[in-house]
């Protein structure tokens, strides 16, 4: 019944992308708000329609900057609602593997609770499967698990200072930590000269829960809650079953043998705050994050360099090309002609079909497709409507999005590769809806494997897997099939200028405009532009922090596009100045070689800044970035063939060719 619940939920996220979803699980700032009234807590009387007065806790997923493995909320044994229905999915939230579920922990609003008992789990050590339970959570708190605690769809932040009378509040909180039998002091534990113990691990079993409210103006009643925050505390309590939150903090030794009794407990207190308005309620979270004045230095310095390549290209584009076009066309003779040099020679070669043609063909379909999802997507997410808030939209979208743009995929690749003069058009639409995305599959097939035998939450169900190949084949490779049809239909790309039968033997090259050494410089300016904004989108996927700069994101993928174009064009033009008419494959690798230096980056980003161990989180981490290399390499390698394609068609047209 789980499996068949997990498949729907995946084929309504792709249909719907979010536009009908639940009222709970779809969020758009400033559309959704609720209201908040106070209720007794014998009051037997009915809440007042439109206005709540329980405060649902709920709980995710925890992670670990130290292990790409997320688990669920469960999976540790902290107390759990048993019997209460989880909240729906979706892809997205599937996908980054959010399991988001109903917690014991319950409020009224504006009731303030101290030191109430949630429950008490006891552990035996003598015993096989609590062993087991226990040697799990003190691997949670070794590793730096973090909860994540949802209240009324905003995150329940930490926040403490972070010197410079600054605070950093932090969307999620460590499960406990761990003192080494040297007495050094790991992660939370520094916050607590109590913590002490060598080799012993403390619990955070306790939390000190502040929900701040504001009282919404011109209306009948009610409040809505502007933040959430918490302060976790460890206390071992002298009576379990009557808590009283003192004492010294919860400790777990490793040399303790017996029974072992964890109180879990949490205070509530409701305090007003009138700065704060629903609308801009994230903005504490954000605003901790101080990324804004490196965004625009990263900007400034990517004006510069897409400034500094349009000057280059203006000048070949208005001086060069202008005047040698001007003396081509006052030729009289095609002795004149012979006597010319550089690229002019190579005009009867210059749209000569590539080698592996059928391939570049099937590149430049899936290129395509990741283009126009990656900007449609990117568009939506600055309007809003792919916030933070909205859980999961993002990755929907983008998957929703691929899944329907197979027949601009289908189209691009049948219509190149038939100006390539392609005849098997039968295995070019075959290749072009399996080919990349099947490698793309077969990968995240093996990363699922790895998270089913680690028990991670982020594992697919198997039957959500079989809804995702339907998808594909049921949807994305007719749309692919339809595309292809009407790109062979359609009739071949006309070229300015007549092939030559015969091939012009290419002279030798110098070292700058061999083929190796121009793509290898090709890839460095663009991704020079992106590197900036790279570190924080890989904070974000690795480190688990919250991105929501969507609209620097939005400017960089402009420049993006703008430098891999001016860039490729640059070094198609010295090499058809030095007579080397093979231009196709050389403009889509030159500005798809900026995948390989993300994949240097990322590597580097892994041995310098990330945490993790195990070979599990090593072999996940890797094989999630090829698939980023891969999609980052067509998406780039489109650009600038797109472009080369242009430039040498423009350039081109405008010669007379006797």
């Amino acid at each position: 019944m789980v499996e068949f619940h997990r498949v729907r939920v995946v084929f309504v996220s792709l249909f719907l992308c979010g536009l009908l979803q639940d009222a709970l699980s779809f969020y758009l700032p400033g559309l959704a708000p609720v209201s908040f009234c106070k209720k007794e807590a014998g009051d037997k009387n009915s809440e007042v329609p439109d206005c709540k007065s329980t405060i649902e806790l709920f709980v995710n997923r925890l992670d670990s900057v130290e292990s790409v493995l997320p688990y669920e909320y469960t999976a540790f044994d902290f107390c759990a609602e048993q019997h209460e229905k989880r909240p729906s999915e979706n892809l997205g939230q599937v996908l980054f593997g959010e399991r988001i579920e109903l917690s014991p922990y319950k409020f009224l609003f504006q009731n303030d609770l101290q030191c109430q008992s949630v429950c008490v789990k006891s552990y035996k050590t003598q015993d096989a499967g609590d062993k087991a339970k226990l040697d799990f959570l003190k691997k949670g708190m070794l590793l730096n698990y973090q909860h994540h605690w949802i209240v009324d769809n905003m995150p329940v932040t930490w926040c403490y200072d972070v010197g410079d009378n600054q605070k950093f509040c932090n969307p999620g909180f460590p499960i406990g930590c761990y003192v080494t039998d040297t007495g050094r002091a790991k992660d939370a534990c520094v916050v607590n000269a109590d913590f002490n113990d060598k080799d012993t691990f403390y619990i955070f079993n306790h939390v000190d829960i502040t929900i701040f409210y504001h009282n919404v103006e011109n209306e009948v009643a009610g409040a809505r809650l502007v933040a959430a925050k918490l302060e976790p505390k460890s206390f071992k309590q002298s009576n379990v079953d009557k808590p009283d939150c003192t004492g010294p903090p919860m400790s777990l030794s490793n040399k303790f043998n017996g029974e072992i009794r964890i109180p879990y407990t949490y205070s509530v207190k409701f305090l007003e705050d009138k700065t704060i308005r629903w609308a801009s309620r994230w903005d504490y979270i954000l605003e901790s994050m101080p990324h804004t004045n490196i965004q625009w230095f990263s900007i400034m310095n990517s004006l510069v360099i897409v400034l500094f390549l349009s000057g280059m290209v203006a000048m070949i584009m208005l001086r060069t090309l202008h005047k040698d076009i001007a003396r081509y066309n006052q030729m009289d003779s095609v002795e004149d002609a012979q006597e010319e040099f550089g690229r002019k020679l190579v005009h009867g070669d210059v749209f000569r079909p590539p080698r592996k043609g059928m391939l570049l063909s099937v590149f430049l379909g899936s290129g395509t497709q990741i283009f126009i999802m990656t900007f449609v997507t990117l568009f939506f997410a600055c309007l809003g409507f792919l916030s933070p808030a909205n859980r999961g939209a993002l990755m929907t979208c983008a998957v929703v999005l691929w899944v329907l743009l197979g027949t601009p995929a289908g189209y691009v690749a049948a219509r190149y590769y038939k100006s390539f003069g392609g005849e098997k058009w039968k295995t070019n639409v075959l290749l072009t809806a399996f080919l990349c995305p099947g490698v793309v599959f077969a990968d995240f097939f093996v990363m699922n494997l790895i998270l089913w035998g680690e028990g991670s939450s982020a594992a697919m169900p198997f039957g959500t897997l079989v809804a995702i190949l339907a998808l594909w084949f049921c949807i994305s490779v007719p749309l692919t099939f339809i595309g292809a049809y009407f790109g062979f239909k359609k009739s071949a790309i006309e070229h300015p200028v007549r092939t030559n039968q015969i091939p012009r033997q290419i002279p030798e090259q110098s070292f700058y405009t061999k083929p190796l050494p121009g793509i290898v410089m090709g890839g460095i300016l663009p991704f020079g532009c992106i590197f900036i904004q790279l570190f924080f989108i890989l904070n974000s996927i690795w480190s688990h922090q919250m991105y929501y700069m969507f609209g620097f994101l939005f400017l960089v993928f402009i420049i993006l596009v703008i430098t891999c174009s001016e860039a490729t064009i640059l070094l198609c033009y010295f090499h058809l100045c030095a007579e080397d008419y093979h231009w196709q494959w050389r403009s889509f690798l030159t500005s798809g070689f900026t995948a390989v230096y993300f994949l240097v980056y990322a590597i580097h980003y892994f041995f310098s800044k990330l945490q993790i161990s195990g070979l599990a989180s090593t072999i996940l981490y890797f094989g999630y970035t090829m698939i980023m290399a891969l999609i980052f390499f067509l998406f780039t390698g489109t650009i600038g063939f797109f472009a080369c394609f242009w430039f040498v068609t423009k350039i081109y047209s405008v010669v007379k060719v006797d």
